[in-house]
């Protein structure tokens, strides 16, 4: 196997680890040591490979966040029906939350932190969107209401127990599998309330 090969593969190994701690299981005071044992290298290759722990976490946030664009896309540039466009979002979504519980939390943090965060929708792109939702509620396929609250309720009901993972697993005595599967069952659920038909 060439250098190159290995260098690559222990990058990736790296990058993979940190996302797992940080994205999967919410460790985002992870140390460079606590990464460099959980990824089984010795932490001089973390700062060799990526010059500094923040540097690491600046790399896997934009990759966390290119996925968080790509959903967006979903619904921004398809010329599929509405609802189906939602529907995939939702999928998309739920999905993402499934395999990174913490990637949201994160986002927020960072957010509140005043780290740069880029925008995901340009106003032209939201405008289009906005109208998209007022045809469908004069279609009558949507309660009528301003287009934010639409958007702001979509949101709510996909990132919001996400969100808290941990508060409402403790309250509602959830164990992590119970709550991925009532992660996991929500679509249908979500499209119901959205839609009136």
């Amino acid at each position: 196997m060439s250098n190159q090969i290995k260098k690559d593969q222990t990058q990736e190994l790296i990058k993979e680890t940190t996302k797992n701690l940080f994205f999967v299981k919410g460790k985002f005071d992870a140390t460079t040591q606590e990464i460099a044992d959980a990824a089984g290298v010795n932490r001089t290759l973390i700062n060799y490979y990526f010059r500094s722990r923040d540097n690491l976490i600046q790399i896997i946030f934009d990759e966390a966040h290119k996925v968080e664009h790509e959903k967006s896309e979903i619904i921004m540039n398809s010329d599929l029906p509405f609802k189906e466009k939602i529907s995939r979002f939702i999928e998309s979504s739920l999905s993402t939350s499934l395999q990174y519980p913490y990637l949201e939390t994160y986002i927020v943090s960072q957010i509140n932190k005043g780290n740069c965060h880029k925008k995901d929708i340009e106003q032209g792109e939201l405008e289009k969107l906005y109208k998209d939702i007022e045809l469908e509620m004069e279609l009558g396929n949507i309660e009528r209401m301003k287009p934010i609250q639409f958007l702001l309720n979509m949101i709510s009901l996909l990132v919001f127990p996400s969100a808290v993972r941990p508060l409402l697993m403790e309250n509602l005595m959830i164990g992590e599998k119970e709550f991925d599967k009532i992660i996991s069952e929500r679509k249908g659920i979500i499209l119901n309330m959205l839609f009136k038909n």
